[in-house]
């Protein structure tokens, strides 16, 4: 099973962005992912085609089952 953190921001434009976290240490720190996240703001390290970063929108841990098939 795959995990993502996905760390949700508001842009200067109003535009919602995601930044994805392959396989984060679980459990989920609440305060640690909310203190990452103001640093990403804070050092505007990235930015969106809606501009940079500057509000945090929300964090959430997303899971993938992917089961495969052999097909001839």
């Amino acid at each position: 099973m795959a995990k993502v953190l996905e760390l949700e921001f508001i842009t200067e434009t109003g535009k919602a962005a995601k930044i994805s976290v392959n396989d984060p240490i679980d459990p989920i720190d609440t305060v640690q992912v909310k203190a990452a996240m103001d640093n990403l703001i804070a050092t505007g390290v990235f930015g969106s085609s809606g501009g940079a970063l500057v509000s945090v929108d929300g964090a959430r841990v997303v899971e993938r089952n992917v089961t495969d098939y052999e097909v001839l």
